[in-house]
């Protein structure tokens, strides 16, 4: 008899040490999954958390930092995003963390030009028109000069936001643009909603970069675009090395002197040098079910332009 219990004291010892190892594993989640904080070690929550209170330390000089310590280059990186998106009137774009609207500003500006072009050509073609039929053709575009177009921003940072509303009431954006309060890796959106989805300067900051790839698949309508402008990784030895002295050197420097944030600049640096090369990023962006994905290094690497539809 002795020996026929062994085996349920075996399961049961089994199921116990099953049983443990479960409730570790949820401890472990309630703790939060390691990752990285620039080249720091923390949990995912703690993670967030900085990068929160970064970009609330930043906000405010974001744009003369980003003038800075780019040389100015980063408003055409944002415009060859713009070419390459080529938006026509009636695009509805997700800018996601894009708190202080560069892109969306792009956006509405490309597509009034294609407006007004569109405008041009068809008052071409028509010779004979009154000047009445010409002036209710212009004040016809001045009304809808974007076509039913719209651009959401979407952005977890309320201080960037309120920075991008800020800007856009001083630039006198007001027209099909709206600002949205949410997490990359959780949007407050229903599914197959937007043509195009841009994120710029904006997915190295996102904790858990598979679910904001997956969350963007989501809110994509069939046949939409994604699109990320980001920091990459330079290929030219001799390039590589001049670059990580001025990112390390000098960065941090300057974000002390403009901005009073020594940390913050440091953190934005080595999230940089912590963010998957080019081919590992279109891998991930493959992974979450994108198609026909590609990228476009510019300045040799410096950043690069990924792209994928949902198909």
């Amino acid at each position: 008899a002795a020996a026929g219990l062994c085996p349920c004291r075996a399961l049961l010892a089994r199921r116990g040490g099953a049983l443990r190892a479960l409730c570790g594993s949820v401890r472990g989640l309630a703790a939060g999954q390691e990752t990285h904080f620039g080249f720091q070690t923390v949990t995912e929550a703690e993670r967030r958390e900085k990068i929160y209170q970064v970009f609330e330390s930043v906000a405010k000089k974001y744009d003369l930092m980003n003038d800075s310590m780019t040389l100015g280059i980063h408003r055409v990186w944002k415009d060859i995003l713009m070419h390459k998106m080529n938006p026509s009137p009636g695009t509805l774009l997700l800018d996601v963390a894009g708190g202080t609207g560069d892109i969306a500003f792009r956006f509405i500006n490309y597509v009034r030009s294609v407006r007004e072009r569109q405008l041009q050509r068809k008052l071409k073609h028509h010779q004979n028109l009154s000047w009445q039929e010409i002036s209710e053709s212009y004040q016809e575009d001045k009304f809808k000069s974007l076509g039913d177009s719209q651009v959401v921003v979407c952005d977890i940072n309320k201080e960037m936001l309120k920075v991008g509303k800020q800007k856009a009431q001083h630039l006198g954006y007001s027209e099909g643009l709206s600002w949205v309060l949410g997490n990359a890796e959780e949007l407050p959106f229903d599914d197959d909603k937007f043509d195009v989805y841009t994120i710029a300067f904006g997915i190295r900051n996102v904790t858990r970069i598979d679910l904001a790839l997956q969350e963007a698949y989501r809110v994509l309508k069939p046949g939409g675009r994604f699109l990320c402008l980001e920091f990459s990784h330079v290929s030219n030895p001799l390039l590589s090395r001049l670059y990580d002295l001025y990112s390390f050197q000098v960065i941090p420097v300057l974000g002390e002197v403009i901005a009073g944030d020594w940390k913050s600049y440091q953190y934005l640096v080595e999230s940089i040098r912590r963010f998957p090369p080019q081919e590992e990023l279109k891998a991930m962006i493959e992974d979450a079910g994108f198609l026909k994905v590609d990228y476009q290094n510019l300045n040799l690497g410096i950043v690069a332009i990924h792209s994928g539809f949902k198909l």
